[in-house]
């Protein structure tokens, strides 16, 4: 069966937090027969404000290309974990596709952070391998410097802002309508998977009584090969050059992600170090208690100390 000459616009958004399950609630909604996300996640065509080092915006046009297998669902979405973060997103994504609904995923600010560092080291886009230290380069990474190369997207070397959740929470609501817009805390999803999925099966107004399969997504994990990792995520010129004559962008992510699948190893990520943890509770404790007021929640266990 041939795409549609005019692929359907996605109605749905998972706009983040990153590592807060949103991979995992991606892989739980595709199975859904009245849902289409597309084989590819980080689409990221909005946030006009958020610097690419690397790969250019995808053009309408290319973004569009990814639903065109959308048929009759009911529903389509995409999940990109840095509109979240962006300050023009939400408002993008409100004039782009009117009607529009987002799922928010949040996670302990702190918990995030780290679990977010990790990743990025995985992908190849951070290269300093301490998390303390790494938070130590924020001021200069905020002024363009000690930019790995391998980080198409440096915003995400910003690791305190990506947890200052009130603000970016708000601009959805603003942008959207507030009962648009549906928040899942991890703490949530993780005690009981099912029941959150079945929560966003009814906001989203599709049959709730379907049940995916309840699988590991994402687990942490570490690169078996640095070098593999670091071509992978900065390919030399040429390469870049060929790979963009001869594939399109949705395989060229593909291509990238499965070369970072093979290079995998499973592995679990060490504690973080107990002092930082208590600073940076300390720290983002106004923060959470700002946020527990917005979403009318107690967040209080995610400023108790260790």
């Amino acid at each position: 069966m041939s795409a549609r000459p005019n692929p359907r616009r996605p109605d749905f958004f998972i706009p983040g937090a990153p590592k807060a399950g949103t991979t995992a609630l991606y892989d739980y909604l595709r199975q859904h027969p009245q849902i289409f996300l597309p084989a590819a996640k980080e689409l990221h065509y909005f946030g006009s404000d958020l610097e690419r080092r690397r790969t250019p915006r995808p053009t309408l046009g290319e973004y569009l290309r990814y639903f065109a297998d959308a048929r009759d669902e009911l529903r389509v979405g995409e999940a990109s974990v840095r509109y979240l973060h962006s300050r023009l997103a939400a408002r993008e994504i409100a004039e782009f596709s009117p009607g529009a609904r987002a799922i928010i995923m949040l996670r302990d600010p702190v918990e995030m952070m780290y679990a977010m560092h990790s990743e990025l080291v995985f992908i190849g886009a951070e290269d300093i391998e301490d998390f303390a230290d790494a938070l130590a380069a924020e001021d200069d990474r905020r002024r363009g410097r000690r930019i790995p190369p391998g980080a198409n997207r440096p915003v995400a070397l910003l690791y305190r802002d990506s947890a200052r959740y009130t603000e970016q929470v708000e601009r959805f609501f603003d942008a959207l309508g507030r009962e648009r817009v549906h928040v899942i805390l991890y703490d949530d999803f993780k005690a009981d998977t099912l029941a959150a999925v079945r929560d966003v099966l009814r906001f989203l107004e599709v049959d709730d009584t379907f049940e995916p399969a309840i699988r590991v997504v994402n687990p942490s994990k570490r690169s078996r090969s640095r070098l593999v990792r670091d071509v992978a995520a900065n390919p030399p010129g040429f390469l870049r050059a060929v790979a963009r004559a001869v594939m399109p962008p949705h395989l060229r992510k593909r291509v990238f992600r499965t070369v970072l699948n093979m290079n995998a190893r499973p592995e679990r990520r060490p504690p973080m170090d107990p002092q930082l943890r208590r600073r940076l509770r300390a720290e983002f404790a106004p923060e959470v208690e700002r946020l527990g007021r917005l979403l009318e929640r107690d967040l209080s266990a995610w400023s108790a100390a260790a």
